[in-house]
């Protein structure tokens, strides 16, 4: 009786390990709910899901979603996209978007998107319906575009840029950061093309043409649809304030070289003193050679007590004249001092 028991109990054991196994590795219910939606399964292909580790659940409520769509999309696309870490659900409400909204989209394009790692619902959406890009953009901390015209007056403009995803050119085309940095780009050369900045605010459509001769979509994953100036505002006279500042630069040159030439002439000074006064100590020097000079001369005989004398009279009245003179009274004409004796 006890055997019987366990056998009983074994098998009834061994019929639910049956049922989780093969419920688990054959989903009946989505077998009968792809029949049911007129999409082809095989059991099969459902067990090599399993077995090659990809959700059943999740290839095939997409395949008849899609196929509710009128997409004609086959298994081993969506299965080989899962395995390559693809997002499949995303890529069918990318391909059933594009799809009604008239926008060719082949399954191919639209996988390698996703696996470029780009958004591709959200792609096909902003192809569908344009976005509009902020032209400096504000969270960047920069609310204007600064540019100079060419008669010195800054201009402080705003762009609003209407994109439309460029499909064809999403995989491996550059991103909004750079049509901002383009645009931006373009207005700055726009405005400083400008001959001046009346001219700028009287048509800011001209900065709006200049910018799209340029193409300046090329190589991006958008296409650049329309340019619109939302404000241009006046801001400083750069050529005022640079001529200002170029005129206190040269200003603080000229007072730099007039101190050197100054400090020169100082030191030249100096130098013509220093000159004099050796001069000076030479000219001591040489007069006090002079008696010893007249007294060898004396001793020698080659002068006599008169001739001294006469010499001293002719010193005297060279001191007087010098006198005279530094006094500002001239002698009078015949007025000779007599000669001393």
């Amino acid at each position: 009786m006890y055997d019987q028991t366990l056998l009983v109990a074994v098998g009834v054991f061994a019929v639910i390990v049956f049922l989780i196994l093969f419920t688990y590795f054959i989903p009946v219910r989505l077998w009968i709910e792809a029949q049911f939606a007129n999409v082809p399964v095989k059991i099969s292909t459902l067990i090599g899901m399993r077995l090659r580790n990809v959700p059943p659940a999740r290839i095939v409520l997409s395949l008849i979603t899609s196929t509710k769509a009128g997409l004609n999309l086959q298994i081993d696309e969506l299965e080989a996209h899962y395995l390559a870490r693809g997002n499949v659900q995303l890529v069918v409400a990318a391909l059933i978007s594009a799809n009604k909204a008239g926008i060719e989209l082949p399954f191919a394009r639209a996988a390698a998107i996703d696996l470029a790692g780009r958004n591709v619902l959200e792609a096909v959406k902003m192809s569908i319906t344009p976005k509009v890009i902020d032209c400096p953009d504000p969270s960047r901390g920069r609310s204007t575009i600064d540019a100079v015209a060419m008669d010195g007056i800054q201009l402080k403009a705003k762009a609003r840029v209407t994109v439309r995803t460029n499909l064809d050119r999403l995989v491996g085309g550059a991103g909004e950061e750079t049509i901002i940095a383009r645009v931006g780009e373009g207005i700055v050369s726009a405005i400083g093309s400008a001959s001046s900045h009346k001219q700028v605010l009287e048509n800011p459509d001209v900065i709006s043409k200049k910018v799209m001769e340029k193409g300046l979509d090329s190589g991006t994953a958008f296409e650049i649809l329309s340019i619109d100036i939302a404000d241009v505002d006046v801001g400083d006279n750069i050529g005022a304030k640079l001529q200002s500042d170029q005129a206190e630069a040269d200003k603080r040159i000229a007072q730099a070289k007039a101190e050197e030439r100054r400090v020169m002439a100082v030191a030249l000074e100096q130098e013509m003193k220093a000159r004099t006064q050796e001069m000076q100590a030479k000219l001591v020097e040489a007069e006090a050679q002079i008696p010893l000079a007249m007294a060898e001369a004396f001793s020698k005989g080659h002068i006599g007590v008169m001739d001294y004398y006469r010499m001293k009279n002719i010193l005297s009245d060279t001191e007087m004249r010098s006198a005279i003179a530094r006094e500002g009274v001239s002698p009078q004409a015949g007025d000779n001092p007599p000669a001393r004796s």
